[in-house]
């Protein structure tokens, strides 16, 4: 059997409980694809991405919707080796990936070079989306996991002083029609370490060459990983604490809050209170 068949198998065999189902669970949960939907899923060479791409290509090979999938690689400016690298894991992976060329890294080399970070993520969300409309897609599909969800919904409590959280979908806002949906909504990244394990995989985990100096600021490649640390202490004491702050963020008691924002309007508990 060929490698990628074996790695397809373990995906619905396997791992069918922890990869597979919860995928699955999150494209009905949410309304995640549609029939007729044009998909571009982004991969970005890492573990997540990979694995996001070979669900779609199950689902979209035995699933009861029809929808179209382009996968989508954009090279920022990565090295020839991690060039490379992504390159031979899509061929091992079967993935028919299309490359298209950015000047990213270059930009915010430039300008932004102390603190490349932010500027980086936004052009790449940029490029991506300018990507979509030119395949004439409706949704973008990121590898963005359930520790993802957790991690971003601490980062904004302690460091952005609100409670929101990373959504399984969300309509762009500066281009028209194109949706961003994460498949990969409820599937835990243990599995996915679990996964690449099993298959004797290998990907490139970070290809930013600004990545070791985003290391040294304080930025938010920083608090991610100290969220990560702490919820992994707190398992320690309560194995489900990650899973109750994911079903606290589903289950809010609105007559217990000081105050809510809606469409960035505030309103105070005070309004209404003596009704």
């Amino acid at each position: 059997m060929e490698k990628y068949k074996e790695i397809e198998r373990s995906i619905i065999k396997k791992y069918r409980k922890d990869i597979w189902s919860k995928f699955i669970k999150a494209v009905k949960e949410y309304e995640l694809i549609k029939e007729n939907d044009n998909i571009m899923v982004c991969i970005s060479g890492g573990k997540d991405s990979f694995l996001l791409a070979k669900c779609m290509q199950e689902l979209q090979k035995h699933g009861k919707i029809n929808f179209n999938v382009h996968y989508i690689v954009m090279n920022p400016g990565y090295s020839d080796y991690n060039h490379d690298f992504i390159l031979n894991n899509a061929k091992t992976l079967n993935i028919p990936i299309e490359i298209f060329e950015s000047d990213i890294f270059a930009v915010v080399e430039k300008v932004a070079s102390k603190s490349p970070c932010y500027l980086c993520a936004r052009m790449r969300r940029g490029f991506l989306y300018n990507k979509a409309k030119e395949l004439g897609c409706n949704k973008i599909a990121l590898g963005h996991h359930f520790d993802d969800v957790i991690e971003t919904t601490l980062l904004s409590m302690f460091y952005g002083s609100e409670v929101k959280t990373m959504m399984p979908k969300l309509h762009s806002d500066n281009f028209k029609g194109l949706e961003l949906i994460r498949p990969l909504y409820l599937v835990k990244e243990e599995s996915i370490v679990a996964w690449k394990k099993t298959n004797e995989l290998t990907f490139i985990n970070c290809a930013c060459k600004f990545t070791e100096k985003c290391a040294l600021t304080n930025d938010s490649t920083s608090k991610r990983n100290e969220m990560k640390d702490l919820i992994k202490n707190l398992r320690k004491i309560n194995k489900n604490i990650d899973y109750n702050i994911f079903k606290a963020l589903d289950n809010i008691n609105l007559n217990c809050v000081l105050g809510v924002k809606e469409n960035g309007q505030y309103k105070s508990f005070l309004e209404g209170y003596e009704k």
